[in-house]
């Protein structure tokens, strides 16, 4: 009787701590469930970022490489497998459609199309991301922020979420609004 219950009781945690898959009403944070299914910022083992490497052109005042966007579903759907496998989250049996393949370091700033710079972004992550990117990029290409500068702020900005609006406001008083 004592084990029943005990085994009941595992039963029942487990299947809290699973949860259901996340939809675009979901907080991210209010259940911890979802942070095992798939990551809330790029694996630097899997994703550390990389700069372009093989450039169509170069931008802006400080002659930056620029690659133009060019990641295959091949290499998309190998992204989110090695995820999966190495990190054990669940983004493959989730909606595709609640996924990008995101650059670490984007394109507009310099970044490559190569695996070690992109991971599978989910749409709650990259809604406090994504406006951030093209403001930074702005900076860049007025010459009020160097390439350097505009990474560091991206980076820490995909590794802490909760800074994300922090940032964006200082962001925005650079380019004066």
């Amino acid at each position: 009787m004592r084990l029943t219950r005990c085994l009941g009781s595992m039963v029942l945690l487990c299947l809290m701590a699973c949860g259901q898959a996340p939809d675009s009403t979901s907080n991210l944070y209010g259940n911890p469930s979802l942070l095992q299914q798939f990551p809330i910022g790029p694996q630097e083992d899997l994703t550390p970022g990389l700069l372009c490497r093989q450039p169509d052109e170069y931008r802006y005042p400080e002659k930056i490489a620029y690659c133009r966007r060019n990641v295959s579903s091949s290499l998309k759907n190998l992204v989110i497998q090695t995820y999966d496998e190495t990190h054990d989250y669940q983004i493959a049996k989730m909606n595709r459609a609640d996924f990008k393949i995101d650059h670490y370091i984007p394109l507009c700033m310099g970044g490559d199309n190569h695996a070690g710079n992109l991971w599978p972004q989910h749409k709650t992550i990259y809604d406090k991301t994504d406006r951030l990117e093209g403001k930074l990029c702005e900076l860049m290409s007025r010459a009020l922020m160097t390439q350097a500068e505009a990474i560091d702020r991206i980076k820490y900005t995909k590794l802490n979420l909760d800074k994300a609006a922090t940032v964006e406001q200082q962001v925005d008083q650079l380019l004066g609004k």
